[in-house]
């Protein structure tokens, strides 16, 4: 027999804003394209190099959700072939400090991830 299920007594204003924030990172590479953004508009074969891993499709539907959500914009350069260049808004560029305080706290994980390997090694 489970115990019983006890409800919050925090209550929740109607919209929560970190799931709000979340919600707009959400998506496998999202935050990675917004991060290859912040430097400058990169064209859609650019991001293609600047992340080897991610595939043509997936690059395509995060830029559209990107776009969709107001965080990316799109703009049609007028070449031939016909090709678009994507940079951030000023709502995609907010969330940059929060994306570098993520990769920090990455990084120190990654540090501390090898120094306990180096440890297990070494014995």
């Amino acid at each position: 027999m489970g115990l019983p299920v006890r409800k919050s007594k925090v209550c929740p204003p109607p919209t929560c804003p970190l799931s709000e924030v979340l919600g707009l990172l959400r998506g496998a590479w999202a935050p990675n394209v917004i991060w290859q953004l912040s430097g400058e508009p990169r064209r859609f074969g650019e991001l293609r190099h600047d992340m080897p891993k991610i595939s043509a499709r997936v690059l395509s539907a995060r830029l559209r959700e990107l776009e969709t959500r107001g965080l990316v914009t799109r703009r049609v350069l007028d070449t031939s072939p016909p090709s678009a260049e994507y940079s951030l808004t000023s709502l995609g560029r907010e969330l940059l400090p929060a994306i570098d305080a993520l990769a920090d706290v990455g990084r120190k994980l990654i540090e501390e991830w090898e120094m306990h390997q180096r440890k297990v090694a070494s014995r």
